[in-house]
């Protein structure tokens, strides 16, 4: 057994910025603003500016940040909005919140994201949004997907939780949508230390009445305009957030460097690595490989004292909460295949390269050991 490998270790990156996290959360406890306050403020404007937009709307998580966006839409019973069955259950959330309908198409084998060659065919008259996902820190096929959109007149909200940074065709995840929308969940690349989540937009509109919407819809203190919510960013997540995304480009160089160490070190071995895009830059939130007796290698790496995730065995529609939507199993099999055999091996900036190799090797162990027993 080797030395405990953890799948995400928070607290080696709290221990680097420790004496700053306290200082900030010690300045917020002396002003005694504490919700949206100014320093939500300050994050809001170097959010924008990282992303390359015009606005940031903090609130409270991905999730209301998805259903914000859903409702700037004015998506509601009877509507469609289209996305991926691979994804975390927030990205349909956000849909069945408004009462409208998810409609699934599968995902690109290679890419794992939303396959525009399957966009089309699923637009009809009722469809209000198209949703595609950079699902681990890789951006969707934005591209096509735009133009489809396009061509329909059909808005385009992208669900960025996980791509804090990525770039497609040189320009940062955030810019291509009518909105996008991120999580700060702890995990994430750039994480608060609760829930904490984003819209951010170029449209003025949208931005304006997001932020009526997370405030309980008021115009001015005390005059409501619409049923709202409360959906606001604390100042404590603020002041973390905004320390983190100083340090966010160095964070996501160090995955990247990781990524090209584990792809370097399995290639050749009988497992499926992710796939590298010219006309793109994942910022790695996780590195997934796809391998036959998933859950067997897991079980051996974990032996090993290596921790491993799984994301996601589930396929959206296949979950007991959309089973009134009537999908069965078949219905979309590159997603219901992946989740069979989707694996998510540790990454975060403070894992050593030695950990990375000895990772690897047990990686090659596991399908040694596979290969062996099924001869």
């Amino acid at each position: 057994m080797t030395n405990k490998i953890s799948y995400l270790d928070l607290q080696a990156q709290y221990n680097n910025i420790r004496s700053e996290v306290l200082a900030a959360l010690d300045d917020i406890c002396e002003s005694a603003r504490f919700a949206q306050g100014p320093v939500t403020a300050e994050f809001e404007k170097a959010f924008a500016a990282y992303c390359g937009v015009k606005h940031c709307v903090s609130v409270n998580s991905g999730t209301s940040a998805l259903h914000l966006a859903m409702r700037c839409l004015d998506v509601s019973p009877g509507d469609e909005v289209i996305t991926v069955p691979m994804t975390f259950i927030a990205t349909t959330w956000a849909i069945s919140y408004t009462g409208a309908r998810p409609v699934f198409i599968d995902i690109d084998p290679d890419r794992r994201t939303m396959d525009p060659t399957k966009l089309e065919a699923a637009i009809s008259r009722r469809t209000k949004a198209i949703l595609p996902v950079h699902l681990y820190g890789q951006p969707a096929d934005m591209e096509p997907i735009l133009r489809i959109a396009d061509r329909h007149g059909i808005p385009v909200v992208e669900d960025a939780a996980q791509a804090h940074g990525a770039l497609y065709q040189e320009r940062r995840v955030g810019q291509f949508g009518a909105m996008a929308c991120f999580s700060f969940y702890p995990g994430k690349n750039l994480g608060a230390y609760g829930e904490g989540g984003a819209l951010v937009t170029n449209n003025d509109e949208y931005a304006a009445r997001a932020r009526t919407l997370r405030d309980h819809g008021q115009s001015q203190r005390y005059y409501h305009d619409e049923i709202a919510y409360n959906y606001r960013m604390d100042s404590f997540q603020a002041a973390v957030l905004n320390i983190k995304l100083a340090r966010l480009e160095d964070w996501n160089a160090a995955r990247s460097r990781q990524a090209r160490g584990y792809s370097e070190l399995l290639s050749g071995l009988p497992v499926k690595l992710p796939t590298h895009y010219r006309d793109s830059e994942s910022v790695w939130h996780c590195y997934v490989i796809e391998c036959d007796q998933r859950d067997e290698m897991r079980s051996h790496l974990m032996e090993m004292g290596i921790e491993t995730g799984i994301h996601y065995p589930i396929p959206v529609h296949l979950q007991r909460a959309y089973a009134s939507l009537g999908h069965r199993p078949g219905d979309f099999p590159i997603s219901e295949e992946f989740s069979h055999r989707c694996l998510s091996l540790p990454i975060y900036p403070e894992l050593t390269e030695e950990q990375i190799r000895i990772v690897a090797q047990v990686v090659e162990g596991a399908v040694v050991r596979q290969s062996v027993s099924s001869n």
